[in-house]
């Protein structure tokens, strides 16, 4: 088909299809012709004077240059920025690495991820080294964000697939227990399990005991983001045919042994689209620590834009911390379409 064929076929098949098609086309291209001409055409892009920028028609893409540090860190000491900067990439190396089919061995990942803990903690609390010391209610920004989505996903993963398997358990005692746990967190606003986290759990704490408000909330999280994943594994195992039950049974397969080699695999690949979906939400939901006041990095955009001066321009600044967020997400689902692939063709 050619593609005056296909034109005809799809957009211009009828007067009425002929008449959507220009409509669409026409606003399509108004509205592309307003975002070239306010964030190209007329937009500044570097100035340290914001009186330039209010004299401007289009963006003023300057306040980005100008404000980027506190938006990406935070409260961290503004001296200390190298420290996060060598993180992220400490981070986002041993990221790239580990999710690399051919190195997916624990003898080689389980090694890498103790340096880079270690080597992450002592960047951002100091303390040794002649680094100064930071507490974690000093950190902000990205650093932040990546940390709790971190935490996030390696805790509530593991707990979410113990969930799932409670869940369908033989025992009535632990698929009651599941239940109970799952259904009351689900219908609880992630809001009030970070207020829970950081207002009422230290109310149960022996006195003088206490737990560093960074890891609380990340446990809620976690926690959060675990009950809605596990029944999304609970799907993928119920989608296992039960001709894989009873293959296991006839190998005489204990419990464990079927779960673990054949039919949690199973599962996991079934519903990847929707993990892939959940973790992303971990990713966004890391925002609402707006509420308990840390600064991860769009409580910190909106700190910044306070300032009088660059108050007006706060459209280019989220856009920004849009455009962040996107690339994370977006890379997230590009590498979960790439596993689907290798999934089908046996690579892995």
């Amino acid at each position: 088909m050619s593609a005056g064929d296909w034109l005809k076929r799809n957009l211009f098949s009828s007067v009425w299809q002929t008449l959507l098609t220009v409509i669409t086309a026409a606003v399509l291209l108004r509205f592309f012709w307003f975002v070239l001409d306010w964030g190209v055409i007329n937009a500044v892009w570097f100035t340290s004077d914001p009186e330039v920028c209010r004299a401007a028609t289009g963006a003023c893409w300057a306040v980005i240059a100008e404000k980027h540090r506190p938006m990406l860190f935070g409260l961290y000491p503004y001296d200390e920025h190298w420290r996060l900067v060598l993180m992220m990439a400490i981070y986002l190396g041993t990221v790239v690495f580990s999710l690399m089919p051919r190195n997916w061995n624990l003898r080689l990942l389980v090694p890498l991820w103790c340096v880079a803990a270690v080597s992450i903690g002592v960047l951002m609390f100091g303390g040794v080294l002649g680094l100064r010391y930071v507490p974690t209610s000093e950190w902000g920004g990205l650093p932040l964000t990546m940390l709790l989505f971190t935490g996030t996903v390696l805790f509530g993963m593991p707990v979410a697939v113990l969930l799932a398997l409670g869940r369908r358990a033989p025992l009535p005692v632990a698929r009651g227990v599941s239940v109970v746990f799952i259904e009351a967190l689900r219908g609880v606003p992630l809001i009030t399990i970070l207020f829970v986290a950081v207002n009422v759990f230290p109310l149960f704490l022996p006195a003088g005991v206490q737990v560093d408000k960074l890891l609380r909330i990340t446990i809620g999280i976690a926690i959060f983001f675990a009950c809605y994943q596990a029944e999304v594994i609970r799907g993928g195992l119920q989608a296992v045919p039960r001709g894989q039950y009873e293959a296991a049974a006839s190998l005489s397969l204990t419990y464990w042994q079927t779960t673990t080699r054949i039919i949690l695999p199973q599962a996991l690949r079934i519903c990847l689209p929707a993990i892939t979906n959940h973790i992303i939400a971990a990713m966004k939901n890391t925002s609402f620590v707006i509420i308990i006041g840390l600064f991860d990095i769009l409580t910190a955009t909106t700190a910044v834009m306070q300032d009088p001066l660059w108050r007006k321009f706060y459209v280019e600044a989220y856009l920004f911390v849009a455009a962040v967020y996107l690339f994370f997400g977006y890379a997230l689902s590009l590498y979960a379409r790439k596993v689907e692939k290798w999934i089908a063709s046996g690579r892995i």
